[in-house]
Order: structure tokens, then C-alpha cells, then sequence
């Protein structure tokens, strides 16, 4: 029996983006192994990807839309060889729906997202072009789609109106890679938060609650920030560090006290916790804002801590500072929430179940 053919359609290559790693590109060696093949498009490059998000560059960058606008108008008169079409987040970088909509008619099309995307977010390199993105077209994608994978259930209420397919998706850890690497000989406890430098922003809301643990426990608490290296904390004192794939892991496993702050705004309810996930999964402690699906994620005492204010925050952090047993027993206990809940074995046969399934309906 021949392979079903799959063309996937996203904006960044493969291993560049946590929103891919961790809600499909991680699966698609097992969907593989069941007759599945996938054709992977993307439209920025490891050059292209430098210049885009960077402030200036009109030129370089208007020839980058250019040649993905190319691309996409080519995979949209080809893909009826496909068998489906799965589009994670938008097919294209402007505010236009025009490629999911044209193929979502010739194709079965699985659309995914993991964010509030219908809310505008434009990265500060970009600020003068936002003119030309919509966020609002997300409603128009999920019209387009025959199935679509929602990364929590806040994100699956926005879905609902426009289709009446929606499958609640957890962003996943794989468990056989994410095993502690525990670094030895270290006395400090080490607080850290791992991001990128679109989410700094919400590392800096923990801010003051830091600066107190710091004061507190002087020359027994360090600071890890993962994600932007161009980030320096005044009142911390700590320098980030910027994320390597391949490192990823061990730069985490270094890591005493995992911390996940978040605003509670439109915004971060529709986080999937990808970054509390990452912790857990390597017997990390966890502390999350209570915002969306962290309330979900964390049972408040047993497997990690939904702070609801600041002293909250240092009452926690204390806590797990002082008593290594505890750290450990949150820790396991996050790490077997995980393995039961959010990780690719727990999922891998479910999501091979909704493509099968969407391939039938589309065959029938």
C-alpha cells in the first residue's frame, strides 16, 4: 500500500521553532513508521530567518515575502497530489488567509495553534510593517480547515464558532530525550526561566519577587535566564544566555527551581505551558502563574505552585530553597504528570488516530 502523502506548511525550518518542535515535528517519525510521508515547506531559511527579525532590512525583506509568495502560490496549484495538508500557526507571514483557503479546497486540511494568534503580537523589529499582518485571518484558517488541532481548551472556545471539528492537542515533551542531566558539586540552588526574547517580558513581571529571594538568601540563590543572550537583570545581576538546540537539555537539567511568570491577559491564556512541561519533565520543581492551562498542568502543592501574588512567590521559592526533599518530591511528581499527561507516548497513538480518521472521511 502507498505512503499518504503530507505537505506541511509552516514559516520556520525544522528544529527552530519550539511551537513545531513541540506539536508535530516530534511525531512525525512515528507517523512514518505507520505509512505516512510528509513533504516539509517553510519559508525562512537559516539567512532569511536572521533578517526578518531584525529591525530595518525593508528591502531584503519585502524580497523574502516576494519569493515565499512564489513558493506558496506553487504548493497551492500542486497540492492536490497530497493527501492532506497540515498548516501549523499560518501557511504564510502577512495577514492573508488566501493559501490555506485555495488548498483547504482541493485538500484535507489539518490546521494547529498553540497561541492566542487572533490577537495581534508583532515582534518589535517589525513594529512599522504590522500594518500588513492580520491576526484576525486565524478565524478565516480554521473556516479553511477540515480539522483542527487546539493546543488547550481556551484556544478550542475561540475554534468553535467557525468549525465544528476541533480536537484539543497538548503541546508534548518526549520523555526519552528530556531525562535530567544532573550537574554535580554545586551548593547554590539555581532559579532559572527559559524563553526567547519575544517572552522576556514576562520573565521581567518575576522580577520583584526575585529580587527579594536574592536579598534573602545572599550567596545561596543563583539565576538562570535561557533564551535571549542579549538580556542582562540589573536588579539580579545575571546575564542571558541564548537557546542552543543543541545543549538544550543540559543547559535545563542545571537548573534547582524551574519558574513559568505570566500576565493574566488574552494573550497568555491561550500558552499551552510549554515551558512548565520542559521543567517537569526533567524532575524540575515547577512555578507557574495560575493562567490558563497551568492550572490544569499543576495541582497546587503536589506536583508544583500557582503563586496568586508576590509574596506568593517568594513564599513558594523559599520553600523549595530550603528544603531539598521537597524539591526532589515536586520534582518527581511534575516528571510522572508528564509521562501520564503531556508527553509524545501518552499522545502518539491519538494523534495518529485523527489523521486516519480525517484521511477515511476525506476517501468516503
Amino acid at each position: 500500500m502507498s505512503a499518504k502523502k503530507v505537505l506541511i506548511l509552516c514559516l520556520h525550518r525544522p528544529g527552530r521553532s519550539p511551537s513545531q518542535r513541540f506539536r508535530f515535528e516530534q511525531y512525525l517519525n512515528f507517523l512514518e513508521q505507520h505509512n505516512y510521508s510528509f513533504t516539509f515547506s517553510y519559508l525562512l531559511n537559516e539567512k532569511d530567518d536572521k533578517i526578518f527579525y531584525k529591525p530595518g532590512h525593508a528591502f531584503k525583506k519585502s524580497l523574502i515575502v516576494a519569493k515565499s509568495t512564489v513558493k506558496r502560490i506553487k504548493e497551492g496549484i500542486t497540492a492536490k497530489k497530497f493527501d492532506l495538508v497540515f498548516v501549523q500557526r499560518e501557511a504564510y507571514m502577512l495577514g492573508s488567509s488566501i493559501f490555506e483557503k485555495m488548498i483547504g479546497k482541493s485538500v484535507p486540511l489539518i490546521f494547529d495553534f498553540d497561541d492566542s494568534i487572533w490577537v495581534q503580537n508583532i515582534s518589535d523589529a517589525n513594529k512599522k510593517l504590522s500594518f500588513l499582518k492580520d491576526a484576525n485571518k486565524t478565524k478565516h484558517i480554521i473556516k479553511a480547515a477540515k480539522l483542527v488541532f487546539a493546543g488547550n481548551q481556551y484556544l478550542a472556545e475561540y475554534a468553535k464558532p467557525f468549525n465544528n471539528n476541533i480536537k484539543v492537542v497538548p503541546t508534548t515533551i518526549d520523555t526519552d530525550i528530556y531525562e535530567r542531566k544532573i550537574s554535580v558539586g554545586n551548593d547554590n540552588v539555581c532559579i532559572g526561566w527559559s524563553g526567547s526574547f519575544s517572552t522576556i517580558q514576562h520573565f521581567a513581571t518575576a522580577i520583584p519577587a526575585l529580587k527579594r529571594i536574592k536579598e534573602q538568601y545572599a550567596g545561596k540563590v543563583t539565576f538562570k535566564i535561557i533564551g535571549d543572550g542579549n538580556f542582562y537583570c540589573q536588579e539580579l545581576d545575571v546575564k542571558g544566555e541564548p537557546w542552543v538546540s543543541e545543549t538544550e537539555v543540559e543547559e535545563l537539567s542545571k537548573i534547582d527551581i524551574g519558574i513559568m511568570p505570566l500576565p493574566d491577559d488574552e494573550w497568555a491564556k491561550g500558552k499551552c505551558g510549554l515551558k512548565g512541561l520542559q521543567y517537569m519533565a526533567l524532575s524540575i520543581p515547577t512555578i507557574m502563574s495560575p493562567v490558563g492551562v497551568n492550572t490544569e498542568i499543576i495541582q497546587h502543592g503536589e506536583n508544583g505552585y500557582l503563586p496568586l501574588s508576590e509574596d506568593d512567590w517568594v513564599k513558594y521559592l523559599s520553600e523549595l530553597i530550603q528544603n531539598k526533599e521537597l524539591r526532589k518530591r515536586i520534582g518527581d511528581a511534575g516528571r510522572v504528570t508528564v509521562i501520564e499527561k503531556y508527553s509524545v507516548e501518552a499522545w502518539r497513538e491519538k494523534y495518529l488516530e485523527y489523521f486516519d480518521e480525517l484521511i477515511a472521511q476525506s476517501k468516503s
